[in-house]
């Protein structure tokens, strides 16, 4: 258990193409020695970061974890299905503005990765250092994961409509616990034809150990209040539609990426033999990597001391 008491919450105008947002903020830390942003994946939002808040917090960081637009409880955008990844890093910059922040490190999980990654090279002069996790840097996207069966959860939840109606027979509570058992575990949820992914979790199964009731019912209220209108377009039904956001793809900041060794996306097509090869530094030449033997794709919340660990000794030598 962790005193999540001292987090002060708020809500940020932040301006966009699309006229004002007002976007939830946690944070914690004075801030002496820098400031650390938290970008959240699916299917969490700020409260994910708990850990690592604190622990940034009280070795003297200021911690920033924002609620992406569309989520938690940050304003949905007037038409989802047209929102892209680079709505995302309009609204980091934003709040960095908005809150004063010149430069920060940037900490990332899951799809939360591809803002941060972007973000640093579209404003080198905003980003001090990247922590991420689970999901290398490739610049030229995942679209390899389309050669896996037509069961396989990104295309089911690509299809207009098809995860809408799957997710709608559960309450928002049992999606977000049924989605943390599938993704907790080291195999690709596929579905069988004939099957949705919420079928792919028996009833009966028990949340992981390292995530408990008092944590869903944070992210089944924040979801009950969101929805998953945005949450689908965002990542799902814009994935392949990614594009480098210069001329120049390579990530010049300090980098660690961290993966669970039990991780799921590691099973990807082709993502563990680019992640242990040598080619990913040719994009993001100071890059570290560390493997956790038993993580999975929650390796945060699953090993936190750990993970914090890492965090910590990375930040601390690059101040």
């Amino acid at each position: 258990m962790v005193d999540l008491g001292k987090i002060e919450h708020s809500h940020l105008p932040i301006r966009s193409n699309i006229g004002s947002l007002n976007l939830h903020i946690a944070q914690i830390g004075k801030g002496e020695l820098g400031t650390v942003v938290f970008l959240h994946g699916f299917p969490e939002i700020w409260y994910t970061w708990r850990y690592q808040m604190i622990a940034v917090a009280d070795a003297g960081f200021r911690a920033i974890a924002p609620d992406f637009r569309g989520y938690g409880l940050s304003d949905q955008p007037p038409e989802p299905e047209k929102a892209t990844f680079d709505d995302l890093i309009d609204d980091l910059l934003g709040i960095l503005d908005a809150l004063g922040v010149p430069k920060a490190f940037l900490i990332s999980k899951d799809f939360g990765a591809f803002p941060a990654y972007n973000f640093a090279i579209k404003h080198p002069d905003r980003v001090q250092g990247l922590v991420t996790l689970g999901i290398p840097y490739t610049p030229t996207g995942f679209e390899q994961m389309l050669s896996l069966p037509e069961g396989f959860y990104i295309k089911r939840w690509r299809e207009p409509g098809r995860a809408e109606a799957d997710f709608g027979r559960h309450d928002a509570k049992t999606v977000v616990r049924n989605v943390y058992i599938l993704f907790s575990k080291s195999e690709i949820p596929i579905a069988a034809e004939g099957q949705e992914i919420m079928d792919l979790v028996d009833p009966s199964t028990p949340l992981p150990p390292w995530f408990t009731e008092e944590d869903l019912e944070a992210y089944g209220a924040l979801y009950k209040n969101s929805g998953f209108r945005f949450p689908l377009q965002i990542p799902y039904r814009q994935l392949t539609e990614r594009r480098p956001v210069a001329v120049d793809p390579t990530i010049k900041q300090p980098a660690l990426l961290i993966m669970g060794e039990k991780d799921y996306v590691i099973k990807f097509p082709g993502i563990e033999e680019y992640v242990r090869s040598e080619t990913q530094k040719k994009f993001i030449p100071n890059l570290e990597l560390k493997f956790l033997p038993e993580g999975s794709h929650f390796v945060h919340e699953q090993n936190p001391e750990e993970v914090n660990e890492l965090i910590l000794d990375f930040l601390k030598r690059n101040i």
